[in-house]
């Protein structure tokens, strides 16, 4: 039987999460996951690797969103030295295809298929059909997405609007901006609003 399998990672700073798709169950089954610490790897290549041992399995496609930009079938990863190329995952692990996307598009995909259990409303808003999304997402870094309504589908526009330069609204936060100057040189929201800005 052919393979059928697609095989989908979420390629973070931190964090690695690899899982084994079928076409029969679908996107919300995975039938294998695992997920790796980033740093302890050199590159994508190895994960994918010790991803298949462990699966007893392999994939004929296959989809990362990488959390930074990708530019003709390439990606700079914001906060690791990796910069995973399509063409040479295609020939390294014999996918028929092989896709980058911004991790951020990737989340901004998935949302229309949560069911209501998935959503949790922070501020009540008002329902508008084929209105704006706006997706936001501090991990390692700040992610930042926008889908725009366009005849019958959503259609992406990535964004590393996180590496903006923070614009102080306040007093205490113009102090926040000259502390953080002195300390790093440029700041973004990014360095403010993130799993290594927060802390």
């Amino acid at each position: 039987m052919e393979n059928q399998f697609l095989l989908a990672g979420d390629i973070g700073g931190t964090k690695t999460i690899l899982a084994l798709f079928s076409l029969e169950k679908g996107p919300s089954q995975p039938l294998f996951e695992v997920s790796y610490q980033s740093n302890a790897y050199t590159g994508l290549d190895p994960i994918i690797k010790d991803f298949f041992s462990q699966a007893s399995a392999t994939a004929a496609t296959a989809c990362f969103g990488v959390a930074g930009p990708v530019r003709d079938g390439r990606a700079i990863i914001t906060n690791l030295p990796w910069q995973p190329d399509t063409r040479m995952l295609q020939s390294s692990h014999n996918f028929s295809q092989a896709t980058l996307i911004n991790d951020l598009v990737a989340t901004g995909y998935a949302i229309p298929h949560l069911s209501q259990s998935d959503l949790f409303t922070v501020n009540e808003g008002m329902h508008t059909t084929g209105g704006g999304i706006g997706i936001i997402a501090p991990g390692t870094g700040l992610g930042e997405a926008i889908f725009t309504w366009e005849d019958s589908r959503y259609i992406p526009v990535p964004s590393e609007g996180g590496h903006s330069d923070f614009a102080p609204t306040s007093e205490i936060e113009i102090e926040l901006l000259t502390f953080l100057s002195k300390r790093y040189g440029h700041v973004s929201y990014d360095r403010i609003c993130s799993g290594r800005g927060l802390p």
